[in-house]
């Protein structure tokens, strides 16, 4: 009873509290660039200290410039600094940074490093070590929101022993279905199967590959989702097991699995998809008491069926499109639920449309092979709906030996037409001269008659051609 009149006169006291209070003095961010700039922003208004970690490489970028302190972790390569978790905390030692925001990407999902933090009594702001674990592993993963009673691509529970058992477990499914071989890459061992008929012989041939080519004819089948989009759910959870989402994003536009462009809502929602979509999300995070801002990943098929696909554990690139729609700062969010502060609770809807193309230092013309070099000039948009989210600037040298994105170009507006429109001038007004950038393909996307309609899938780039201008 004690401990139930603590708990319940600490959410109080966290409930009064004024919404620019917390508990942290100051915040050390473990990472670079433009994300780095994007915490340390907030955090100023908040009114939280800041320190930058950086790499030799980084020592004139600006999120080094704008942190109240900064600290040098080690050379250029990541490995020896921005993934050296014994540097960084140090670093938060010596500057008594009493919490880490970790960014995304490098250690955002390190369940070693946020236990870590956890030991030297550092708030990492982020999900647990366990957390991270269980939804780290795509096996885990899968087996964690079944149980939670969220859709998973239907498939076998592991090898199937017989090809009897395969056409008993197809016509369970339905076609169209995929046989994969459990040893299998490449593509190999792998064969779509749309109806019965074809189902003997894809078998037989995707075993014979497969044993050809790693020595092992074991196969396992899933659904195959046709015609694929990538959307996800942006959700927030706090430490009282309480969860919201904030809607969609469509991520459907990527190369080799990177995203290029995302866009919220999804041209290809409705009501009803967002609605149990929402709740599946919701109902993912709040069964593992996830704590904090994370994204619930689905594919969903032509007929608007979705199945989980896993769960990022971190604050996501693409998150100031949902902040544009809803007018949320979601990286002040994490602090408050790291904080110990209850969210509000309640799911947010779209109110306007948002599109963010990433700009990377890659020549779109020459296979988007990476372009890293010194900016010679930098004109950047701006107007009215128009966001830019970087930490380059004229005479800035982008080094080789981290992610190539340098900008996030973000517009918003009431309708999608006109967010597509405002894009299309904003990059055009974007020049950056020195190196190569993707502004040209994202201008071409834009003009793009299927990308116009809505009309994309996760297949989209296998037939796009950059044009010569």
């Amino acid at each position: 009873m004690i401990l139930l009149l603590l708990s319940l006169t600490n959410r109080y006291l966290l409930l009064i509290q004024p919404k620019n209070r917390s508990m942290f003095n100051k915040i050390l961010i473990a990472n670079r660039g433009e994300i780095a700039l994007r915490v340390i922003r907030t955090c100023r208004e908040m009114g939280i200290k800041t320190v930058a970690v950086y790499s030799k490489a980084d020592a004139d970028s600006l999120h080094v410039r704008f942190a109240d302190e900064a600290v040098c972790i080690g050379p250029a390569p990541s490995s020896e600094s921005y993934l050296k978790i014994a540097h960084i905390i140090a670093a938060a030692e010596i500057t008594n940074a009493d919490a880490i925001h970790p960014g995304y990407g490098f250690l955002s999902e390190n369940a070693k490093f946020s236990k870590i933090c956890e030991e030297h009594k550092i708030k990492f702001i982020g999900a647990s070590a366990q957390m991270i674990q269980q939804m780290g592993d795509k096996a885990t993963a899968k087996a964690t929101m079944k149980a939670a009673g969220v859709p998973t691509i239907p498939g076998s529970e592991g090898i199937i022993a017989s090809f009897e058992e395969c056409q008993k477990l197809a016509k369970k499914m339905g076609f169209p279905v995929m046989l994969k071989a459990t040893a299998g890459g490449g593509g190999k061992g792998m064969r779509a199967v749309w109806s019965e008929d074809q189902l003997e012989k894809a078998w037989e041939s995707a075993r014979q590959e497969s044993k050809a080519a790693f020595g092992n004819d074991d196969m396992y089948m899933e659904k195959l989702i046709e015609e694929p989009r990538h959307i996800e759910i942006q959700v927030v959870g706090d430490a009282f097991g309480k969860a919201c989402h904030l809607s969609e994003r469509d991520c459907s536009i990527q190369r080799r699995h990177q995203k290029l462009t995302e866009e919220t809502p999804s041209p290809f929602m409705t009501d009803k998809l967002r609605k149990d979509m929402g709740a599946a999300a919701v109902k993912a995070a709040e069964f593992i008491k996830y704590e904090g801002a994370g994204t619930v990943e689905f594919l969903v098929d032509k007929h608007r069926n979705f199945y989980f696909m896993e769960m990022n554990t971190r604050i996501q690139v693409e998150h100031p499109i949902t902040e544009q729609v809803i007018d949320f700062d979601l990286i002040a969010e994490q602090i408050k639920v790291a904080a110990g502060v209850p969210i509000v609770g309640k799911n947010y809807l779209p109110k306007l449309h948002s599109i963010e193309c990433r700009i990377n230092a890659e020549d779109p013309y020459n296979d988007f092979r990476p372009s890293p070099g010194v900016i010679k000039t930098l004109h950047t948009p701006g107007g009215h709906g128009v966001r830019l989210d970087t930490h380059v600037y004229g005479g800035y040298m982008i080094p080789p030996h981290y992610d190539s994105m340098i900008a996030k170009l973000i517009t918003t507006a009431q309708t999608r037409e006109e967010a597509i429109n405002k894009m299309k001038r904003a990059l055009d007004e974007f020049v950056i001269e020195g190196i190569k950038t993707t502004i040209p393909f994202h201008r071409q996307l834009m003009d793009h008659p299927d990308y116009v309609a809505g009309n994309y899938t996760t297949k989209f780039m296998e037939d796009f051609e950059m044009k010569e201008e």
